[in-house]
């Protein structure tokens, strides 16, 4: 019987023949051995790798990131590359769009012109990952095989999932099967109706998470011309720092504040079991330290009662009490010793908390100490027996004008509002607890678009 694990295959390319003639080493020898495995020895480590604009700006950066592509293949690994549009191409391609055509452009023939930097990097990307050695497959729009499926919302187009899945393994499993590397256009779609689509900004990230889900993905690496997700934006923070990992959810909240680390539409697409690790194109493996993003999101809007007992509004008025951080902190830290804090509001000469109603008595004669130990804090007041209802998913902020349709909803149904805090991803609400289970349903209408 032939033992196959000790078998490899030597790619040589004209210019490592001549080197080998000639004596010399060369880096361009590409000993690869398709069955090395990752996973317990079974099965070989899969990834997706996608590499952004700036990772591609110039023939020097082509040719590292190839490179990488090619270590990694030589270890073994199946992976996919998702490659966005070279450089600044798709905002040169806009701009042109902008000037010369003007805002009446038929969405389809403007998809058509954007996806042209996707549809080059990815020819440019495959034919340099050739000249390392590999076996590289490149996808288009037009072939049949393509695997991003989408609507017929031209220039914000939505992947449709279960297609995109399909498509994938039909077309791209196959390829990593026999150890090729498939090459496919981020950004870029078909329609159902066979037209040219793009995705919108993050689109790249979305074909990626798509891949990795179709593929089976054991890691998504996004290679990017940051070290990684930073802790603030290094533009306005010039000592910010690397966070080593975060998990979605806290993502999003970073993307609600108009911080785009990654496209929180492209999040949805994001399997909550594939990690996906953002790393800089400066470094020297895709092996390299950057930040790990773990979890993964709610797909569809919701709305849930978010306790099962009742709540607490404690309202703390005073005169400008906003500007003295030293009450919050110290109301914040007795309400942390005695429950938990589920949200808070404040304006200029007021703040509220709401928290549980359990164990009340205690921490509300805590914060009462508080409060008439401090000048700028007068008085407070308790509304009792709230329910606390939570309206979540990464779709929220495509649902114009819901927090006005809740509003409106409840008032028509006499259901008076204790509170509400918003974010793009999340909606809380207090109402009475007697009306908790009628406010539901009424507020699950909304989400629904049921009239």
């Amino acid at each position: 019987m032939v033992d196959f694990s000790v078998i490899t295959f030597t790619v040589v390319t004209p210019q490592s023949q001549a080197n080998i003639s000639a004596g010399r080493n060369s880096s361009s020898v590409q000993t690869l051995n398709p069955l090395s495995t990752s996973r317990g020895g079974t099965k070989p480590k899969r990834i997706v790798v996608k590499f952004g604009g700036s990772s591609l700006a110039d023939k020097e950066r082509i040719t590292k990131a190839a490179k990488l592509i090619a270590d990694e293949v030589n270890k073994g690994t199946r992976l996919v590359v998702v490659v966005s549009a070279m450089g600044k191409m798709t905002d040169q391609l806009s701009s042109l769009i902008d000037q010369e055509s003007g805002e009446t452009s038929d969405k389809t023939d403007i998809d058509d012109i954007l996806a042209m930097g996707e549809r080059t990097s990815v020819r440019v990307f495959s034919t340099a990952l050739k000249r390392e050695g590999l076996d590289a497959k490149y996808f288009d729009p037009s072939d049949s095989e393509w695997p991003i499926i989408t609507d017929n919302q031209h220039s914000n187009a939505n992947p449709i999932l279960e297609l995109c899945l399909r498509k994938v393994n039909e077309h791209v499993n196959p390829l990593l099967d026999q150890a090729k590397v498939p090459v496919i256009a981020g950004f870029v779609g078909r329609s159902t109706t066979g037209k040219i689509s793009t995705i919108g900004r993050g689109g790249s990230d979305t074909t990626a998470f798509i891949i990795a889900k179709g593929i089976g993905a054991d890691e998504v690496v996004l290679v990017t011309d940051a070290d990684g997700i930073l802790s603030a934006d290094p533009k306005l923070i010039p000592n910010a720092k690397k966070l080593n990992r975060i998990d979605v959810s806290t993502l999003i909240g970073l993307a609600d504040s108009g911080t785009k680390f990654i496209h929180r539409k492209a999040l949805r697409y994001k399997d909550q079991d594939i990690p996906v690790r953002v790393i800089s194109h400066r470094k020297e493996s895709l092996d390299a330290d950057g930040t790990v993003i773990i979890g993964g999101v709610d797909k569809e809007v919701e709305v849930a009662v978010a306790s099962s007992t009742p709540s607490m509004s404690v309202t703390i008025a005073g005169k400008a009490i906003s500007e003295n951080p030293a009450i919050i902190a110290v109301l914040a830290k007795e309400i942390k010793n005695h429950s938990n804090l589920w949200g808070l509001s404040a304006d200029f000469d007021s703040i509220i908390f709401y928290l549980p109603q359990a164990g009340f008595e205690e921490l509300l004669g805590k914060v009462h100490d508080v409060v008439i130990g401090h000048e700028e804090t007068l008085a407070m007041a308790v509304q009792r027996d709230l329910a606390f209802l939570r309206i979540k998913g990464v779709g929220l902020e495509d649902t114009p004008g819901i927090i006005g349709k809740i509003s409106t909803r409840l008032e028509e149904n006499h259901i008076n509002i204790f509170g509400m805090l918003t974010l793009a991803s999340s909606i809380l609400v207090f109402v009475s607890w007697k009306e908790k289970e009628e406010a539901l349903n009424l507020m699950t209408q909304v989400v629904k678009g049921e009239d």
